[in-house]
């Protein structure tokens, strides 16, 4: 199956059940409430993520997804980390344990 047509599939559906999520809780109306920054910000998001999605299954159709789910699940790491260089978040020994077997249990899977 073409990468880009199983994104625009699953965006459909990510699409539709989000939005019945939206209405099931009537929180429409908070749309007129979100700021010009959140806006931009929102659209980056998704931006990336459709970016992500792109490549993620285009990898899937050139390796094995026993190699590219492990590297995908990095994100958690370079999460940990963002939030701490930019957010200011706390790194707790816990986060850092997590991240050092989350980066080792990737190399393990890919190498």
């Amino acid at each position: 199956m073409n990468s880009n047509l199983a994104t625009a599939i699953r965006t459909i559906v990510v699409l539709i059940m989000a939005w019945g999520m939206v209405f099931l809780v009537g929180a429409q109306s908070g749309i007129s409430e979100i700021s010009g920054r959140s806006w931009i910000f929102l659209i980056l998001s998704g931006l990336a993520t459709g970016a992500c999605w792109l490549c993620y299954y285009r990898a899937l159709q050139l390796t094995d997804a026993s190699k590219v789910v492990p590297i995908d699940k990095l994100s958690v790491v370079i999460t940990l980390i963002l939030a701490f260089v930019f957010l200011h978040e706390e790194f707790t020994a816990k986060s850092a344990i997590g991240a050092v077997l989350i980066t080792i249990g990737t190399l393990v899977m890919v190498l």
